[in-house]
């Protein structure tokens, strides 16, 4: 009896190890700034971990920036067979899903998912990487720029700690294995060698079109030419003129010759040729390797796998489906499946999640379900009150229904509360502060919105919602000038929604200073966002800067005096700061130049300026590129109305 007691105890056991084993195990592999989602071994989750840091890295050596913002949460999902990867992947064919990757991304979260069971994997989404870097760490730029710097960065090689930058992207794409259906393609070389290329200023003012992430259609020469200007410009350390380029085009609206002239001292035909001949320096254009451009390949010393960090955690299996099934919610073919994955697991009790609970909460808010988003965002809360997304997409309701509906705003101060949370839990949401400053600036907080607003500008300093809600801050405060020179600058912008919010609120503005109140709508159809009614809309303009009471609004023979309006038009200078003066506080005067120009520019109180670029005015600034824009009072002197610092 003790034998077959022995013996079924055995037989019991490795019935139960056998059912482990089949059991999918997973892991959440925590690096400084990625975590990894895998159902593969700790080695290969800690070798995307590694990659991914080191992508960061170069990126920050590339464009100089000691800082490199990630502004929305990213989520890594490392799959270990083909299987696996391709019950997730999209079903079009594409070259990146092909060599092991697609990427997902959003305004409120990025998902890159990669096949381990393909060779270097990560260069699949080295593009889209790219591309999200810049969105969150550079100014907006003109579309060659984006194009060309992303595609320079997809030909990125790593081993170890030895990164190599500069080859073909294109030629690593076609040879990959393709999927069926996905016709191959020459490299950019080839395209390159046998087209007619187009004129650096018609390059530099082309408008696409294009998908974000890249479709398989961009073996374009749009693409293969942004590629190796781009190529000229990083390898022949010519960046700091390419940045004087952009800012005269955007900033003094300079023709791209213009501008191409005054930035590198040369035609735009003499700076083409000279990247033609780049071109043909290069290895593989027709040139004998002797002759081979040395510099075509740029190698960078990044960081070293043995260095990073990766912190381990075992996550159970309806976690893991929980989260796979999330993503598939933004997989058009998966999305129906996905919600059916995520109605079974919160229907068991032994399997609900709060990760499941704000997915299907998410699903419901995207279809425009407030109420039954609602109540999915609560149940989240019920299971896990830290949960990050059900506090953030809660905000983003309130925030959705009195922006883009024009409902009243209801539950402010929890709203406020829930994106404290959130910025906890992410201290780089760009979305979260830009939600924050409007929430404050309804609330009546005007300083703590100017705070959040910069905030968000540094994070996401291409949204130029965010620009527009700085505007909207100035007229709360009635800082006219400011709000005036901000509001010029954005009706110009490539956004018409924007330009058109601008021009709206400059329409209104002389009424909105006389009499506190902006026109009501039936007086300016044109302008909806800044129109007000009874109850003010959200954003508008009567909201930004106060409604007057009732009294003031029956009193109506008493009208208010005219306002003493500064008529003197406000200029523009990108300049160099020389030194502040802070002799009689809180006054200053700023002391900036711009060639042979020498301006001494007023600030009445540098406590209250308006200012881009910096969390605090300091008397110690000197030798700092700025912009200003400024009202003259004489020849070489004027009243300061907002400082950027570049």
């Amino acid at each position: 009896m003790r034998l077959r007691f022995l013996f079924g105890l055995a037989l019991l056991l490795a019935l139960c190890l056998t059912a482990q084993a089949a059991e999918p195990h997973w892991l959440r592999l925590d690096s400084s700034h990625f975590f990894v989602l895998t159902n593969a071994d700790e080695q290969k989750g800690h070798d995307i971990a590694v990659r991914f840091e080191q992508m960061r890295d170069v990126f920050s050596q590339l464009l100089m920036r000691s800082r490199v913002n990630l502004s929305i949460p990213i989520d890594i999902i490392a799959l270990k067979t083909d299987d696996d990867f391709s019950k997730l992947c999209p079903t079009a064919a594409d070259s990146g899903i092909a060599r092991g990757g697609f990427s997902l991304i959003g305004r409120d979260r990025a998902f890159f998912v990669l096949n381990l069971s393909r060779p270097e994997s990560w260069q699949a989404v080295s593009y889209d990487f790219a591309r999200l870097l810049l969105s969150y760490n550079y100014p907006p730029t003109q579309r060659w720029f984006d194009e060309g710097f992303a595609e320079y960065f997809a030909s990125l090689q790593i081993e170890n700690a030895q990164a190599k930058l500069g080859g073909d992207p294109e030629a690593a794409a076609s040879n990959s294995q393709k999927s069926p259906g996905l016709s191959a393609s020459s490299s950019f070389i080839d395209l390159l060698r046998g087209t007619t290329w187009n004129s650096l200023p018609d390059l530099f003012n082309t408008r696409i079109d294009v998908q974000y992430p890249r479709e398989s259609g961009r073996h374009t020469l749009f693409f293969a030419q942004s590629w190796i200007v781009m190529h000229y410009l990083i390898t022949q350390n010519k960046l700091p003129e390419i940045g004087t380029y952009l800012g005269l085009v955007a900033n003094d609206n300079s023709s791209a010759g213009d501008a191409i002239q005054k930035a590198f001292g040369e035609t735009s035909a003499q700076l083409n040729e000279q990247i033609k001949q780049h071109f043909q320096s290069l290895p593989g254009v027709g040139n004998t390797a002797a002759g081979a451009n040395t510099s075509a390949i740029q190698s960078l010393v990044t960081t070293l796998p043995e260095t990073v960090s990766v912190t381990r955690h075992e996550v159970l299996p309806f976690y893991a489906e929980a989260s796979l099934a999330e993503m598939s919610l933004r997989v058009p073919e998966h999305r129906e499946q996905a919600r059916q994955q995520l109605e079974s697991l919160v229907a068991d009790k032994r399997t609900e999640s709060a990760i499941a609970h704000h997915a299907l909460g998410w699903d419901h808010m995207d279809r425009k379900d407030f109420d039954q988003a609602r109540d999915e965002m609560s149940k989240a809360l019920e299971l896990d009150p830290k949960d990050g997304w059900a506090h953030y997409y809660q905000a983003r309701m309130k925030y959705d229904e009195a922006v883009n509906q024009g409902q009243e705003v209801k539950g402010l101060a929890n709203m406020m509360e829930d994106l404290h949370i959130v910025l906890d839990w992410k201290p780089e949401f760009g979305e979260a502060y830009d939600m924050l400053a409007w929430a404050q600036r309804e609330g009546g907080g005007v300083h703590a919105a100017t705070d959040s607003i910069q905030a968000a500008l540094k994070l996401d300093p291409r949204n130029q919602n965010n620009r527009l809600e700085l505007a909207r801050i100035y007229l709360a405060g009635k800082n006219w000038d400011a709000a005036t020179a901000l509001l010029n600058a954005l009706t110009s912008n490539s956004d018409s929604q924007i330009a058109s919010a601008a021009k709206a609120y400059l329409h209104d503005l002389p009424m909105l200073m006389k009499y506190g109140v902006a026109p009501q709508p039936e007086k300016h159809p044109a302008a909806p966002a800044v129109a007000t009614s009874t109850t003010h809309a959200p954003g508008s303009a009567a909201n930004a800067a106060g409604s007057p009471s009732e009294s003031d609004s029956d009193n109506n023979s008493d009208e208010p005096a005219e306002p003493k309006i500064d008529r003197r038009p406000i200029l523009y200078l990108k300049a160099k700061l020389i030194a502040v003066d802070c002799s009689t506080p809180p006054a200053a005067t700023l002391t900036v130049t711009s060639g042979a120009k020498t301006l001494k520019l007023h600030i009445p109180d540098y406590k209250s300026m308006a200012l881009v670029g910096a969390d605090q005015f300091s008397c110690d600034w000197k030798d700092q590129t700025v912009a200003v824009n400024y009202k003259a009072s004489g020849a070489g002197s004027g009243d300061l109305v907002s400082l950027e610092l570049r």
